[in-house]
């Protein structure tokens, strides 16, 4: 899988214009009709269907949505507000994101599984106190994951990520990639089990 842009920069589109929209649960992210097979792809179409079309099944796009409008149609960061990702555990939701383009979302918090669903389908999620989000609400950011800093308009802010999950996202490991960065551990504690503990390997002849 692909690392972590270093850096990302990009505009941070936010889900309402003038403030941050709470409570963004996954059948907004993507409702259940747009989800018609249990791959990954196709997805796109349908994020965000119920705000981002005035006729759905027609496809006919509602110019005030943010990702509608010019500025923001090529947007790779969203700015939302408290627990964004709410709602059901479905993995579609994160699926449809990345398949549209987003790599990080910006937002005051998030739903703890889907948090995690965005780790592993690298997208970033930056968790940032509310003030220091709606600020950022059309700038141009950029993010650096190494050094963990969003900065925009000259202000820079400091955001916080689990050591594994930004490792996974920096080097585009999921999470079996993960588990072999320390096959060598791994080999060597199995040997000294096998030392300790023969009767355990034994193999068993029916």
């Amino acid at each position: 899988m692909s690392a972590f842009p270093q850096p990302l920069i990009g505009i941070a589109a936010p889900l309402d214009a003038g403030e941050l929209r709470d409570n963004v649960d996954t059948d907004a992210i993507i409702p259940s009709r747009e989800m018609r097979s249990t791959g990954r792809d196709g997805l796109a179409d349908g994020l965000f269907a119920p705000w981002r079309y005035s006729d759905a099944d027609a496809r006919i796009e509602d110019p005030d949505f943010v990702l509608n409008q010019a500025k923001y149609r090529e947007t790779k960061i969203l700015l939302s507000g408290a627990n964004f990702g709410c709602g059901s555990s479905r993995e579609h939701a994160v699926w449809a994101l990345a398949e549209y383009g987003i790599q990080a979302i910006i937002a005051e918090s998030f739903a703890p599984i889907f948090y995690g669903n965005c780790i592993r389908n690298f997208i970033l999620p930056i968790a940032l106190d509310r003030a220091a989000a709606e600020s950022m609400a059309g700038c141009d950011i950029e993010i650096d994951l190494a050094a963990q800093t969003l900065t925009c308009s000259g202000d820079t802010h400091r955001f916080e990520i689990d050591t594994e999950a930004k490792q996974m996202l920096a080097e585009g490991l999921d999470a079996i990639d993960l588990t072999l960065t320390q096959e060598g551990a791994i080999k060597d504690w199995t040997a000294s089990d096998q030392t300790a503990r023969p009767w355990v390997y034994l193999e068993h002849t029916s």
